[in-house]
């Protein structure tokens, strides 16, 4: 009669040591850094995101504005938003998808290197992408438009839209677990320009049928708008504190659903 089979061993086996901090560090900085490059080499990126806002801002908000600094301050809050959407949706959304169809982010799993990395990599180069629009967009209001900004209205607008590509970012995180890889350029662009438009971006709300007026507190793009138009003096609705709540709890959901997927499908 065969003797059973010792199993112990199993549960004797080594554990792997833990990775030293300043290896941990070094897997961040250079998972952040090949992002960074990823996207400094994809003019296909790079070019619309940064181009898009910058030339509609000097066509709509300085050339047409004929002097008007009331329009070229209210152009500038809505296109910083308009701007700072498309790193997070983009950056997040559609790379994810083309990684997963491609195999990159199984290799990564496989990577010894800390989960979250990834994720920090790609929302430190969506917050730098941001930053950059961001800047553009202010000299173009300050030093052509000759919008009159305090220095304390130029840092409120800078910090709210860098800090903002976040709810942006976990949204294009989700719908990277959504979608396929070749059809995600259109599919994103399908939810990035309809909810600018609904958002009261490329037009006031008040000029806009009531439908959309009433269904505009939907998307995070109305109230990173509101904030911003706080920000540079202009008249908004609401509360800074309830937009700003909303913006968490929008970031929160989408990235917990976008995890759960992650971890249920890959």
């Amino acid at each position: 009669m065969n003797s059973p089979i010792d199993l112990s061993i199993l549960s004797e086996r080594p554990h792997a040591p833990p990775m030293p901090r300043a290896r941990i560090v070094n897997a961040y900085l250079q998972e952040t850094r090949s992002e960074i490059l990823r996207y400094l080499r994809s003019p296909g990126f790079v070019l619309p995101t940064l181009l898009f806002p910058t030339v509609f801002y000097l066509m709509f908000g300085v050339l047409l504005g004929h002097g008007n600094g009331q329009q070229a301050r209210y152009m500038l809050a809505a296109y910083s938003t308009f701007g700072v959407m498309a790193p997070g949706l983009f950056g997040f959304g559609v790379s994810l998808a083309l990684e997963r169809d491609g195999g990159l982010l199984t290799l990564k799993r496989a990577l010894p290197m800390p989960p979250a990395a990834y994720l920090i990599g790609k929302l430190t180069m969506a917050m730098l992408v941001a930053a950059v629009i961001a800047s553009l967009l202010l000299c173009l209001a300050l030093f052509v438009a000759h919008v009159p900004l305090t220095a304390i209205q130029v840092v409120r607008l800078f910090a709210l839209e860098v800090a903002g590509v976040v709810p942006f970012c976990a949204l294009g995180l989700l719908l990277g677990t959504l979608i396929k890889g070749q059809g995600a350029p259109g599919l994103v662009n399908m939810i990035y320009l309809p909810m600018a438009f609904m958002s009261g971006l490329w037009f006031p709300l008040s000029v806009m049928p009531k439908f959309l007026q009433q269904i505009a507190g939907l998307w995070p793009s109305y109230h990173l708008n509101q904030l911003a138009l706080s920000a540079v003096g202009m008249p908004h609705a609401g509360s800074g504190a309830a937009h700003g709540m909303v913006l968490c709890a929008f970031a929160v959901a989408c990235l917990w659903l976008a995890v759960r997927r992650l971890r249920r499908n890959g």
